[in-house]
């Protein structure tokens, strides 16, 4: 995917009331979202170039741009993030750890409910993408399996 595509759909996007947008073009797609924090985070999915496409955008924007390469766990509720079952308790996952289909990899409050939520895929958490504590939206990315 262009560059200069990706850029222009966050200058579309900060500019809008839209707070998500997904782009697909052959095996490439592109998401775009605005955070509760303000804050546009893309992910490109199937780019050739990896990580390197952070570099090319201008300093502000790289600072919010992630490149992941793998399956996405994406939020299924408005809520609040949690790593572990309980403060202190070691967390459900680590980056670099085995995961099988339906292990706990994390929890989401909504509405005073610990909602627990499951790997729909086997594979190594490669990346954590929100911190415990942190609000979630709906749709959000959590962590990336590959």
């Amino acid at each position: 995917m262009d560059l200069r595509k990706v850029k222009k759909l966050i200058e579309l996007l900060e500019e809008s009331a839209v707070s998500e947008i997904e782009i697909h073009e052959g095996e490439e797609s592109v998401r775009i979202a605005r955070h509760s924090s303000g804050l546009t985070q893309t992910v490109i999915q199937g780019h050739p170039a990896g990580t390197s496409v952070a570099h090319a955008l201008p300093q502000q924007q790289a600072a919010t741009l992630a490149v992941e390469a793998g399956h996405i766990i994406k939020a299924p509720m408005v809520g609040t993030y949690y790593s572990s079952a309980t403060p202190g308790a070691p967390p459900f996952v680590e980056v670099g750890q085995a995961v099988k289909e339906g292990d706990v990899l994390c929890i989401i409050e909504a509405m005073k409910i610990m909602n627990q939520i499951e790997a729909d895929v086997s594979g190594i958490i490669s990346k954590a993408l929100v911190e415990s504590g942190d609000p979630v939206e709906y749709g959000q990315p959590l962590f990336v399996i590959t």
